[in-house]
């Protein structure tokens, strides 16, 4: 699989990623045996991105990456996890920071995005995932759709103290690269005045149903910035098309995105292009993006992504895009 270089780095991203999400037992409970056979399909297909985080299932995504990745040649694989989320353990079994991931293990998450905070929860994935280093961190959801009225609070914490922690881990050879992953690209930009980021991971920010991230994507080039676009499938719509209860950004998908994937999938169909093929490869088509990255908890999911991402898809499919007004002009 092809690679790419990220930002000013030596790292070199696989252009297909791996999510962690679902080995913190998003939404249903996997045992340990499905997660490892999922992460041998994954790297059995030449996949050498893996992203994960402490909050994802408290804890559990990290250990089961962990503990396939120790088998694995360090030097093969970029390996990226998130701070500003520390884990401690409980008595009793905690209340999940997001209620969709199932049975977590019993660790209490604590937003924390403060120099000590920072260096603590490195240290603890460091343990958690077994190895000397971590490619990547990003601030975790540093966000206003995470953190609401708080988040000028941590916002703060994070530039004026979190990011001299993640500095120095750099300085030491602990991280290779500074980044944040969020939601919102607004943040990326803000931030920027307070540091220098080497990649930024968004979500959901650069797909065939939201462009809004398209000028700061620009920026990022100028400045060889790199992004790690996660969540191409926008909650599974642009998998699943139009059914019943079709969700878009987590939600019931309103009418008008409705309407542009029910265009989508006719100009699809025209072209016997699979829409879900077309999401994961659009954002890829943008010079700032160096991988796309989503999650797969089952080997039949890593195959299909794997044949969706290397179908050839015609040039005229893209320009029809464009012609009909469903991607900007200037979306690559």
């Amino acid at each position: 699989m092809e690679r790419r270089k990220l930002g000013s780095t030596q790292l070199e991203v696989t252009e297909l990623g791996f999510g962690g999400a679902p080995l913190g037992n998003l939404y249903y409970a996997i045992s340990n045996a499905e997660s490892d056979a999922a992460l041998q399909q994954v790297w059995d297909s030449g996949i050498r991105y893996f992203d994960t985080a402490p909050q994802y299932g408290s804890g559990l995504s990290e250990h089961r990456l962990g503990h396939f990745l120790r088998e694995q040649p360090r030097s093969e694989f970029v390996l990226s996890t998130k701070v500003g989320k520390l884990l401690t353990p409980t008595r009793n079994m905690a209340e999940p920071d997001e209620v969709w991931f199932v049975d977590p293990l019993p660790n209490a998450v604590h937003y924390d995005y403060s120099y000590d905070g920072i260096m603590r929860s490195i240290d603890h994935s460091l343990h958690r995932l077994g190895t000397s280093h971590i490619d990547i961190a990003h601030f975790h959801d540093l966000d206003r759709i995470v953190l609401g009225d708080e988040f000028d609070k941590y916002f703060k914490q994070a530039m004026e103290s979190g990011y001299r922690a993640l500095e120095e881990l750099k300085q030491q050879g602990v991280i290779d690269a500074i980044s944040l992953g969020v939601k919102q690209w607004q943040v990326c930009a803000e931030a920027l005045e307070f540091g220098e980021f080497d990649c930024f991971m968004l979500q959901d920010s650069y797909t065939l149903l939201d462009f809004d991230a398209l000028d700061f994507l620009n920026t990022c080039v100028e400045k060889n910035i790199s992004v790690l676009q996660a969540g191409p499938f926008s909650s599974g719509i642009l998998v699943k098309g139009i059914v019943p209860g079709a969700k878009y950004n987590y939600s019931d998908a309103p009418p008008e995105i409705i309407a542009r994937v029910e265009k989508l999938s006719a100009l699809c169909s025209e072209f016997n292009v699979p829409l879900p093929a077309a999401a994961l490869q659009f954002p890829l088509r943008h010079q700032a993006i160096a991988s796309v990255v989503t999650g797969m908890r089952k080997p039949e999911h890593v195959q299909q992504n794997v044949a969706w991402f290397n179908l050839d898809i015609p040039q005229d499919f893209w320009d029809a895009l464009k012609q009909q007004g469903l991607i900007p002009q200037g979306a690559y």
